[in-house]
């Protein structure tokens, strides 16, 4: 659909996004050393070890010994630092490179760490409840990022978003408009796409935390959707 490049949106409250850019280190982390860089019997273990697996999850299915790693209910987090492959890391980490940084801004450093991880942990449930007896891992952090991306909209609808469409044109958008022509398209698939490769439902649990978080968590004094924004300033 689109590709988010930069965001003419200055921090105002942090010096520098410090969970955002450990957020990012910690995926790739996770990508290179526990998934073997994609590669190898290491990047399949790694899935069911630490992915999402709804059957497991609900105690319909047991995995094996050798690869319970951590608790089930933990998977419900720690399937948002995996990824299937390059690619699907890159994506999810541009978008948090992007929008992140503004989310963790109008939060403070603890409460967007918080923020993210509940997102993480709603799109799981809301993939393993539509899933329950699925048996294939949840892997990416779709579902947090997805929650950053219902956040950002609700603070800066207003502010110029460049963005690369159709994979070759640079364009200026608002927020509203690129982010929210994206939330609309994960429902639309999630209710037309249901034998697809994609969680749309992972995407949708993510967006309805971060919309429901982003009015709970937001520092005082913050305020949605760019009330008392003056034009010109972003």
């Amino acid at each position: 659909m689109f590709i988010p490049l930069h965001d003419h949106n200055p921090l105002r409250h942090v010096l520098r996004p410090y969970v955002t850019w450990g957020l990012i280190l910690t995926n790739v982390f996770a990508y290179v050393v526990l998934q073997g860089a994609g590669v190898g019997e290491v990047y399949e273990a790694s899935a069911y070890s630490y992915g999402l697996i709804p059957s497991v999850l609900f105690d319909l299915r047991d995995l094996s010994p050798e690869l319970m790693a951590v608790p089930e209910n933990a998977t419900l987090v720690t399937y948002a630092f995996l990824h299937a492959d390059f690619w699907h890391l890159a994506g999810n980490m541009l978008f948090l490179w992007v929008f992140g940084d503004n989310v963790e801004d109008a939060m403070g450093h603890v409460k967007y760490l918080a923020f993210y991880l509940l997102s993480a942990a709603a799109g799981g449930l809301a993939y393993a409840l539509l899933s329950p007896g699925s048996d294939v891992p949840l892997v990416g952090a779709s579902g947090a990022v997805s929650g950053i991306v219902a956040a950002y909209v609700m603070l800066h609808p207003r502010v110029r978003v460049w963005v690369l469409v159709l994979g070759r044109i640079p364009l200026p958008i608002p927020a509203l408009w690129a982010l929210g022509a994206w939330i609309a398209l994960q429902f639309f698939n999630l209710v037309t796409d249901s034998d697809g490769q994609v969680a749309w439902s992972a995407h949708v649990g993510g967006i309805v935390a971060g919309a429901v978080l982003v009015m709970v968590l937001r520092r005082r004094g913050v305020r949605l959707f760019d009330r008392g924004l003056t034009t010109g300033t972003r």
